[in-house]
C-alpha cells in the first residue's frame, strides 16, 4: 500500500489534506509558506499579550505561549490566527488536538483562513492511504501545516516555526501503546530542540502547563478580569449556604430546585440547556434495595448495570446476564440505582419537561451541533455539542463522582470538564447561566465560579511540589507480577537519589512499584530502567514488565 502511494505523482490529488479543497490543484499552484493572507490580530485582542504574540510568530521568533481561553472563545479561530502568522512568517506548524470533533474544528478554521490546500489532516479516520498521502504531503514540503490527532507529534514539517496542543490535560493525548509519549511532552521537546515557539492552549490549565510558567519557560497569555467577568456566564453552587437555606434537600438531590428552575426558566425563554452527566448508560450500577449493598456478579463479582427499563440486570465485566440476582447479604431480589447514567437522565427530565425536544450525546452517538431554540441536550463529558448561539443554561450533575476518584488528578480533571462544558454557555448579559451541583467551598468549584483556572493551576502544583509528586518530580512506574518486578529494580542502575515506593496493586495478579526522582534526574531514571529492561530481554525472562515514565494515573 505504501508503495504505491508512495509512487504516485505529487499532483496526485491531494486528499491528503482531509477536507481540504486542495485536490484539484497542481503543485505549481499550491501556496507556498510565507505566501499567507494577512493576520487579523482582532480575535486575540482579549488577550492583553495576544497581538504580540502573533507579531513574534510572524517575525520569525520563537515565543513560547500557555493561553487561557475565555468562555465561549472560537478556539479553533485563535489558533488558525497563530498558524496564519508563522506560515506569513515563512515557516510551518504542527497542531495537536485531542479527538475527531476537535480536529474538524480546526480544519474549518484553518481553510478559511490561511484557504484550501494549504495544511494536511492526520487522524485515523482517514484510513491508511490517505493518512501517508498526508505524510508524505508534509514530508515533502507540499503543505506547511500539518494538523491532527496524537500521531500528528511526529509529523514532518518543513522549517517547522509552531508547535501547538490544545486542551493539553485530555487524556487521549498519551499514547496508550509503549513507549508511552504524551503529545504535550513531545511537542515541547521539539520545541527546546528546535528552537521554536510553542503554544499550550485550553480552557483550563494543567499543573503541567503552569509548571512551564512558574519556570519562565513559556509565558502566560490570558485576559485581564474585567473581560472575563463580561464574557463569563452566571455561574452558581448548589451546596452553598443560602441555596441550602432555602432547599435544605439540595444535599442529597440530583436535581436541586435552582437546577431545576434554571432548566425551567431557560427553556421557557426558547433557549437550549445542557446537562453535562459524567457516565454514560442507563444504570451503570445499582444495588439491593433493601440493604444497599451493590449488586455484584455471582460469576466474576464484577458491577452489575441495568442496560433499559425493562432490562435484566448485567455484568460490565463479564458480560453475563444475571436475571434471578438475590443479594447475598440480605437475599432482596429488588434493585436500586446507584449511579445513574445519561440515559436515564434524558428519561428522566423528558418526564419532567414534557414536549420539550430531547437531545442525547454520547458514545453511542456525538452530536457536533444543535440548534437554537428550546430543547435538552443529554451529554457525557467531551461529547458536548455546540448549540447555535450558545446555551442558555448549563447543568453540571453528580459532581461527586469526578471529584470522589481516587485519583492524583482528579480534581484537575474535573475543572476541566467543567470548564469545557460551562464555555459552551451564554455570556452572563445574554442571560447564560451555570449550575454545578457540589459544595461552593471545594476548590474545583471556587475555580470554576472565578472563571480562575490559573489560580486553580498553581494551587495544585504547589500541593504536589509539597508531596514530590509529578510534575514537581519524575517518576516512573514499574507493573508486574511481585517476582518480576523485583528482578527488574534488582538490575536497575537506579540514580542514588531515587526513592522506591510501594508495591500498590495493579489489578489481580499484578502489582505497580514507583520509582521518584528530582527533575533533573528524570534522564537517568529512564537510562537506568532501560538498561534493566535490556538485561531481562536478555535473558528472556517470561513475565513481562510494563514501564513508563510520568503516567497519567499513579494508583
Amino acid at each position: 500500500r505504501h508503495a504505491r502511494v508512495e509512487k504516485e505523482p505529487p499532483a496526485a490529488p491531494a486528499d491528503a489534506a482531509s477536507s481540504t479543497a486542495a485536490a484539484d490543484e497542481p503543485p505549481a499552484a499550491r501556496p507556498v509558506a510565507g505566501s499567507a493572507p494577512p493576520v487579523d490580530p482582532r480575535g486575540w485582542r482579549d488577550y492583553p499579550a495576544g497581538p504580540a504574540f502573533l507579531r513574534a510568530l510572524t517575525d520569525g521568533r520563537a515565543p513560547r505561549a500557555v493561553w487561557s481561553a475565555l468562555a465561549g472563545e472560537d478556539w479553533a479561530a485563535r489558533y488558525a490566527d497563530a498558524v496564519a502568522a508563522t506560515v506569513a512568517g515563512g515557516r510551518g506548524a504542527v497542531v495537536v488536538v485531542a479527538d475527531a470533533g476537535d480536529l474538524e474544528r480546526l480544519d474549518a478554521a484553518l481553510t478559511t483562513t490561511l484557504g484550501p490546500g494549504r495544511h494536511a489532516c492526520l487522524s485515523a479516520a482517514l484510513g491508511p492511504a490517505r493518512r501517508y498521502r498526508a505524510f508524505l504531503a508534509a514530508r515533502r514540503g507540499d503543505v506547511p501545516v500539518v494538523v491532527g490527532t496524537r500521531a500528528a507529534m511526529f509529523a514532518p514539517v518543513d522549517r517547522l516555526g509552531l508547535v501547538a496542543i490544545w486542551d493539553d490535560g485530555d487524556d487521549l493525548h498519551a499514547e496508550p501503546r509503549a513507549p508511552y509519549p504524551h503529545a504535550r511532552e513531545v511537542l515541547l521537546t521539539r520545541a527546546q530542540l528546535a528552537g521554536v515557539a510553542a503554544l499550550v492552549g485550553g480552557f483550563t490549565r494543567t499543573a503541567e502547563a503552569q509548571l512551564l510558567v512558574e519556570t519562565g519557560w513559556a509565558r502566560e497569555v490570558v485576559a485581564d478580569r474585567a473581560t472575563v467577568r463580561a464574557r463569563t456566564p452566571a455561574i452558581a453552587p448548589t451546596g452553598d449556604d443560602p441555596q441550602l437555606a432555602r432547599d435544605p434537600g439540595a444535599v442529597t438531590a440530583r436535581l436541586p430546585s435552582l437546577a431545576w428552575t434554571t432548566a425551567r426558566d431557560t427553556l421557557r425563554a426558547d433557549a437550549p440547556v445542557l446537562v453535562q452527566v459524567p457516565r454514560r448508560g442507563y444504570l451503570p450500577s445499582v444495588s439491593c434495595a433493601e440493604c444497599r449493598t451493590p449488586a455484584r456478579c455471582p460469576h466474576c463479582a464484577g458491577p452489575l448495570a441495568l442496560p433499559s427499563a425493562d432490562g435484566a440486570p448485567a455484568c460490565r465485566w463479564c458480560g453475563r446476564i444475571a436475571a434471578a440476582y438475590a443479594c447475598p447479604e440480605c437475599g432482596g431480589r429488588r434493585l436500586r440505582a446507584a449511579v445513574t447514567g445519561a440515559r436515564r437522565t434524558a428519561e428522566e427530565l423528558g418526564r419532567a419537561f414534557p414536549g420539550v425536544p430531547v437531545r442525547t450525546s454520547g458514545r453511542e452517538e456525538v452530536l457536533r451541533t444543535v440548534p437554537a431554540g428550546a430543547a435538552l441536550v443529554i451529554a457525557t463529558p467531551g461529547a458536548e455539542p455546540v448549540a447555535e448561539g450558545g446555551y442558555g443554561a448549563v447543568l453540571l450533575l453528580d459532581s461527586w463522582a469526578l471529584l470522589t476518584r481516587a485519583d492524583l488528578r482528579a480534581g484537575e480533571e474535573t475543572l476541566r470538564r467543567w470548564l469545557a462544558a460551562a464555555a459552551l454557555a451564554r455570556p452572563a448579559p445574554a442571560g447564560g447561566r451555570v449550575v454545578v451541583v457540589a459544595d461552593g467551598a471545594l476548590a474545583p468549584v471556587q475555580a470554576l465560579l472565578r472563571w480562575d483556572p490559573a489560580w486553580f493551576a498553581a494551587r495544585e502544583l504547589a500541593e504536589r511540589r509539597e508531596l514530590a509528586f509529578p510534575p514537581a518530580t519524575r517518576m516512573a512506574s514499574v507493573t508486574g507480577s511481585a517476582a518480576a518486578v523485583a528482578d527488574l529494580l534488582a538490575a536497575a542502575p537506579l540514580p542514588d537519589d531515587a526513592e522506591v515506593l510501594g508495591p500498590v496493586p495493579a489489578d489481580e495478579d499484578r502489582e505497580r512499584m514507583l520509582v521518584r526522582v528530582p527533575r533533573s534526574r528524570g534522564a537517568a531514571l529512564a537510562e537506568a530502567l532501560h538498561t534493566a529492561a535490556g538485561v531481562r530481554s536478555a535473558r528472556k525472562a517470561a513475565d513481562p514488565v510494563r514501564l513508563q515514565v510520568d503516567p497519567l494515573s499513579l494508583f
